[in-house]
């Protein structure tokens, strides 16, 4: 397995934790803040997901912060997600500012349900809070042999406008799963500039530097420095830059929200909306002439001669699918300090710790 640059991993800063007991802990720390029994296990659930895939800035990692917002009262853990419009393809939700994960897997499940009725569905989520991973929410559309798309805007704008070093779009994330007859589905899982948030902070705690091109300092000055980091630098220039503000039209303005340049310097005050969108392939034509063409496909490009560095060419999600298979065999490779953070939050609520 070949290793990626913003993906940092020391094994001997880490510590082996099993996912059944690391999404228990979760449950239990978000019920202790109000959640009901149900909802909680859907934030976890989302979470534990992400960190199985091996991405752990959007994983159980978060649920500091969220637990913290809960406290602060900008996530309400007792939330109502509520149906504002709905027509046979298309429904707008309100998240009741509850925790993001539980109105976006509410917003897919409707996604699918409408795409099996009609074809297509969409669903744009306000009020919200921060979905975690984008990846584990269009996977929910594939394990229905659909196709799924979904995308999300977080927070004030924090990564810079191209030809310019001040910022002007927020890191919207966005995902595409595609369903395969046989191996893990096809997932392009990515933000809208060189890399996440969330990833920066994981180079901080790994100790290591921001690869050069990435991140600008408060004053706009090219920086390697994670805790210098203010300001980040859009994916291949104009492109990340269109895609960021395409992304914030769908989960914003369409809903009546506001873009991440007119939002809030607070993440967790200024909110969270989202989009989902499903696609029923069996509603397009014969399945297995989609299945025929797209396995073909994905094993003549798995058959490409890798390049230097590289031990074979993989599909996009399937550096993460290969991860979550082995993780859910032998455990998830949590930082000490994310692993001793959970424990001292878990002590704290008198939650016990399973490890």
């Amino acid at each position: 397995m070949t290793a990626t640059p913003d993906v940092p991993t020391d094994s001997t800063q880490e510590i082996i934790v099993q996912a059944d007991s690391l999404r228990e802990l979760i449950t239990k720390m978000f019920v202790s803040k109000g959640m009901f029994a149900a909802e909680a296990a859907i934030g976890a659930s989302r979470l534990v997901e992400a960190d199985l895939r091996g991405i752990h800035s959007h994983g159980s990692r978060m649920a500091v912060r969220y637990l913290e917002a809960m406290d602060l009262g900008s996530i309400d853990p007792r939330a109502r997600v509520t149906t504002e419009i709905e027509t046979p393809a298309m429904a707008v939700l309100d998240g009741g500012t509850g925790l993001g994960h539980v109105a976006a897997t509410k917003a897919m499940q409707l996604a699918v349900k409408m795409a099996r009725d009609v074809g297509t569905g969409t669903v744009a989520v306000k009020r919200s809070q921060h979905f975690g991973a984008a990846s584990v929410y269009a996977l929910m559309a594939t394990d229905e042999q659909m196709i799924g798309y979904c995308t999300t805007s977080t927070g004030p704008a924090t990564i810079a406008a191209y030809g310019s070093r001040q910022p002007g779009t927020a890191n919207n994330a966005f995902a595409w799963g595609i369903p395969t007859r046989s191996g893990p589905a096809i997932v392009l899982d990515m933000a809208c500039a060189k890399s996440s948030w969330g990833k920066i902070k994981s180079l901080s705690m790994y100790n290591q530097p921001v690869p050069e091109g990435w991140t600008l300092d408060e004053n706009g000055q090219p920086t390697t420095d994670p805790s210098a980091a203010k300001i980040m630098l859009p994916a291949s220039g104009a492109r990340g830059y269109g895609l960021a503000l395409v992304c914030s039209t769908l989960a914003g303005p369409l809903v009546g929200a506001k873009t991440p340049l007119h939002k809030k310097p607070n993440v967790e005050v200024a909110g969270s909306e989202h989009f989902f969108y499903a696609i029923d392939i069996a509603r397009f034509g014969e399945t297995s002439r989609f299945f025929d063409e797209i396995d073909a496909t994905a094993a003549d490009l798995r058959a490409l001669t890798p390049s230097a560095g590289f031990d074979k060419v993989r599909l996009p999600g399937e550096l993460e699918a290969e991860r979550a298979e082995q993780f859910s065999r032998d455990g998830i490779p949590l930082h000490r300090d994310h692993v001793q953070q959970l424990s001292q939050l878990a002590e704290s609520a008198r939650v016990d710790v399973p490890w």
